[in-house]
């Protein structure tokens, strides 16, 4: 497959083969999220964010695996530095009790394992004086982690404090922090003193007529926040909160990126109540806004950082004093970390700084919401993005979905947050020719249903 010319090509989607093996994986596997019967075929051609399905289909993927593949297929900034090394098994080093090596000098490794993943990701939040790391498996355990750091710093201390709209995880601490979607909560138990403010997205908060809720008052300086914490008018007492935890930009809740008010308010009440913040990176991290973190976008400091998807795990990032110092608070069987996957994030993140990606994302961002806003109906009632994670809102759920059906039919994958909203995530190398053709695809596909 050249990348510099292979085009989307469709017969039908889905075709017989993808049905089959949609089949043949249900038969087995329990009910969950599923979008399409899309097949990926991983013996046939792909690269960037080009691959070819189980009948021959070849697709534009400006899903990223919803940013979990943030240089897309087979890319050989990171594939053809994996190829120099015969790879060992096990990969993965169960327990903490020992430690991985390729026997070269500490911190000049030619096989970097988990600890060079952790050194390096010391170096892209020392912004934020952070030093220490937890690897982990996934997202949902970054952020298990997070919260069991933060409740140990803060002796144990009754509450945390999340968003509406919030999605964190599917385990069940995570999902006791979750305000997005019923059903990922219905019924399962949670931890307990968890409340919920506003989050709020109105960019024109602050002109009198913010609708958000997180300004009850539109003129009022006392966000719903400070109220709730405030000595005498509040009903938390903030000497009691462990943790504030925020996406810095929503992502299943429907791509909601912060007012500029919310996110100075933000930054204020931690600041006048000594707060912990712990930053939800999972989906805007590692340099998918055009920044490194969302956070960076934002006058809101985080005191802990949650990754994981493009990471290829998970990771807990913060500074030592946070962590607990006794040992058996915290480990994984997998905690020692993943071979392979740790190799994957060091050679995401020397890729992101040694080709520029980060100001590719910006540029790419930007020319593909010049591109729809230019021609999309009314039908489309908002495009929006930072760098790479873009979004585009339509009128009502039902044209949302019959976009992405059309998109789909056409060769272009995209995936549905919110009510009525689609994420475009390209992988964050994405050409200029590539943005122009899944644009015109998501552009003829509106048109096809509008």
């Amino acid at each position: 497959m050249d990348r510099e010319t292979v085009e989307p090509h469709v017969e039908s989607m889905p075709g017989k083969r993808a049905r089959e093996w949609a089949d043949y994986h249900q038969s087995n596997a329990a009910p969950s999220t599923y979008v399409y019967d899309f097949v990926w075929d991983i013996t046939s051609e792909a690269e960037g964010p080009f691959c070819t399905d189980v009948d021959g289909n070849v697709l534009l993927d400006f899903t990223s695996h919803v940013a979990a593949a943030p240089l897309g297929y087979n890319n050989p900034k990171i594939m053809d530095r994996m190829e120099e090394f015969d790879l060992v098994d096990p990969i993965k080093i169960a327990g903490q009790d020992f430690y991985v090596s390729d026997g070269s000098d500490p911190g000049e490794e030619d096989i970097p394992g988990p600890s060079a993943l952790m050194d390096k990701l010391t170096d892209v939040t020392s912004h934020y004086g952070m030093d220490t790391v937890f690897l982990s498996n996934s997202g949902a355990e970054a952020v298990e982690n997070a919260i069991k750091i933060c409740y140990d710093n803060s002796g144990g201390q009754k509450y945390g404090i999340t968003f509406d709209g919030a999605f964190h995880g599917r385990t069940l601490g995570a999902l006791s922090l979750n305000r997005s979607k019923s059903v990922y909560r219905r019924d399962y138990p949670e931890i307990s003193g968890v409340f919920d403010v506003p989050f709020c997205a109105d960019q024109s908060c602050g002109d009198g007529t913010c609708t958000c809720g997180f300004f009850p008052d539109p003129e009022s300086t006392m966000s719903a926040l400070r109220k709730k914490l405030h000595p005498k008018k509040g009903n938390v007492d903030a000497d009691e909160v462990s943790y504030i935890i925020v996406e810095p930009i929503q992502g299943e809740g429907g791509y909601r990126f912060p007012s500029d008010r919310f996110a100075d308010e933000l930054a204020a009440v931690v600041d006048d109540y000594d707060l912990t913040l712990i930053a939800d990176e999972i989906q805007t991290g590692v340099g998918r806004t055009g920044e490194m973190w969302g956070s960076d976008h934002y006058p809101m400091e985080p005191d802990v950082i949650t990754g994981a998807k493009g990471l290829r795990v998970g990771a807990t990032i913060s500074n030592s004093d946070v962590f607990p110092s006794e040992k058996s608070r915290l480990s994984s069987t997998w905690g020692a970390g993943d071979i392979l996957s740790s190799m994957q994030g060091v050679f995401t993140l020397e890729a992101i700084e040694d080709y520029d990606l980060l100001d590719n994302a910006v540029v790419r961002g930007r020319q593909f919401k010049e591109t729809i806003r230019d021609d999309a109906p009314e039908t489309v009632t908002d495009v929006r993005g930072k760098g790479l994670l873009l979004a585009v809102e339509f009128d009502t759920k039902e044209r949302r979905d019959d976009v992405q059906e059309a998109a789909l039919k056409r060769g272009l994958l995209t995936l549905a947050c919110g009510y009525d909203v689609l994420r475009i995530l390209p992988p964050l190398d994405v050409t200029e020719r590539e943005i122009d053709i899944g644009a015109n695809m998501l552009l003829d596909a509106i048109e096809d249903v509008s």
